[in-house]
């Protein structure tokens, strides 16, 4: 790959490897300044698994941290770590997130990204991150849409 370099999950040194579907790709001719690999790949017999956008609302399906860009964010991440449970995937099957934020400020856009970046840690899978004017929820301010790549064991 004349230009690319893969990188697959990083882990803690003395962790054994474990094999993971997806593999980040990034590019020596695009700008490093995104936290994020700007391409990743599966292989083809990965089982694909498509997350509905996880919403900030508790076990009852209220919204929480009403006003809270950051809250919610956190919120969000917590449903998403659940969703992905319950398809048998973790955050480091993720392959591409995208991140929605009803503001039109960019500082809430950066604010709501390093609680979703931080969330990931090394696997900065890539990602859009969008303003947006509403959200489906009452006072939902953030919602995070993913898809993973799993591999059966």
């Amino acid at each position: 790959m004349t230009g690319l370099h893969a990188r697959g999950s990083t882990r803690p040194k003395g962790t054994p490897a474990v094999p993971r579907s997806v593999t980040l790709i990034r590019s020596a001719a695009l700008s490093d300044v995104a936290e994020y690999a700007y391409a990743a790949t599966a292989p083809a017999d990965a089982r694909l698994v498509f997350l509905a956008g996880a919403c900030p609302l508790d076990e009852k399906g209220a919204t929480v941290a009403v006003g809270d860009h950051l809250g919610q964010a956190a919120q969000c991440v917590a449903n998403l770590r659940t969703a992905l449970a319950e398809a048998g995937a973790t955050i480091e099957d993720v392959i591409s997130t995208r991140v929605l934020v009803a503001t039109t400020r960019q500082q809430d856009l950066g604010a709501v990204w390093r609680v979703v970046r931080d969330a990931f840690g090394d696997h900065d899978v890539p990602s859009t991150l969008m303003g947006v004017t509403v959200l489906g929820y009452a006072d939902q301010l953030v919602e995070i849409e993913a898809v993973a790549a799993v591999l059966d064991e």
